[in-house]
């Protein structure tokens, strides 16, 4: 009885190698919160919550999660419906606001209150607060569609300090000053400790002026609430080495090209050169 050896299967040819796609990276695409900070669209952190609130979308397509890259020069990006102008003819624009209490510094309010870029009419292009201020304070924000400015002014590690006029109900004694001075603990993070003064002392309150670098949501408010003050009146009065100084609530102005120079240079390493 013959026995048959088992055919061999033929070898398959090799696979002709495909063409790999280049990466978002490879083609010089960069992270999308990356390129509207730079902008001045918002922080990086808005932007990741502005992606996670479905409201940027690239080509067409909302940005659903993160990482996306984009090419600010090549890609339509739009904000809550309206496309936003990267181009390179952009000009920069700088505005200073006294912002009255009951406006809010988002870019986006579903509430439909009275927002900050609203008070500026017919600014050149898209603009945007640099920072916040809470809704019931009133005083100076800075208004521009410059990133790198606006990176510079918000980010910790520059220092830029921002001085605040503060009415307080109660007396603020010495003890409270020197702890504020020293830091005192909000969610779980010590404050850096701030310049503090008194201005006045009546039988009800105390009027302060304070400076701080950090800029924590609501941060003069929850120091002093943690000492058993409550703030009656918050106003910020100066950031860096720009003033009030005959800027009425509600009104604003141009900031001049020195302003901007000085603003670009106002942080901790300079105060130290000085």
């Amino acid at each position: 009885m013959s026995t048959q050896r088992p055919r061999k299967k033929p070898k398959k040819p090799p696979a002709r190698p495909r063409d790999k796609r280049p990466t978002d990276k490879e083609m010089g695409k960069q992270r999308i919160q990356k390129v509207l900070s730079r902008f001045g669209v918002a922080s990086r952190r808005a932007i990741e919550q502005m992606v996670a609130d479905g409201l940027i979308s690239v080509n067409g397509r909302t940005v659903g999660k993160l990482p996306c890259f984009v090419d600010p020069q090549a890609d339509v990006i739009r904000l809550d419906g309206r496309t936003l102008n990267l181009g390179p003819d952009r000009r920069k624009v700088y505005y200073l606001l006294n912002k009255p209490r009951g406006v809010v510094c988002t870019q986006v309010d579903p509430s439909g209150r009275p927002r900050a870029v609203d008070i500026v009419p017919n600014a050149a292009g898209r603009i945007y607060c640099v920072g916040r201020l809470d809704k019931e304070s009133t005083g100076l924000i800075i208004l521009t569609n410059d990133g790198e400015l606006t990176e510079y002014l918000t980010h910790p590690s520059h220092g830029v300090m921002k001085t605040y006029a503060v009415e307080v109900d109660g007396l603020v004694t010495g003890d409270q000053i020197e702890k504020l001075r020293q830091g005192v603990y909000i969610d779980g993070k010590r404050t850096g400790g701030v310049w503090i003064k008194v201005l006045r002392r009546r039988v009800k309150t105390t009027s302060l002026e304070i400076r701080l670098t950090e800029g924590r949501n609501r941060e003069i408010r929850r120091m002093l609430a943690r000492l058993g003050n409550k703030v009656r009146r918050l106003k910020r009065t100066a950031i860096g080495p720009v003033t009030d100084r005959g800027l009425k609530i509600g009104n604003y102005r141009i900031l001049t090209q020195r302003d901007v120079a000085r603003l670009r240079t106002c942080g901790r390493a300079s105060r130290r050169d000085v």
